[in-house]
């Protein structure tokens, strides 16, 4: 079920809510109760960047074959 975010613009307070895609957009009761109004707001996320240790799908494994054993000892040819 897909994690969204609404923010009040009464007073910048962002919450989470797992919610149906369908009811994304339905009214969000306001969960403290003080009457406030929340909207959907567009999610961002950020992943790491590189940090120096170079590309896991580039990085030798140790052997010559893909599975990272050495060549021949997994039957690969």
């Amino acid at each position: 079920m897909p994690l969204y975010e609404y923010a009040s613009p009464t007073d910048g307070t962002v919450i989470e809510l797992m919610r149906p895609m369908a009811q994304a957009d339905d009214p969000v009761e306001d969960p403290q109760g003080k009457g406030r109004v929340f909207s959907r707001v567009l999610s961002t996320f950020a992943t790491g960047g590189d940090t120096g240790r170079g590309n896991l799908l580039s990085r030798n494994t140790g052997g010559c074959c893909p599975c990272g054993k050495n060549k021949g000892s997994c039957g690969a040819k």
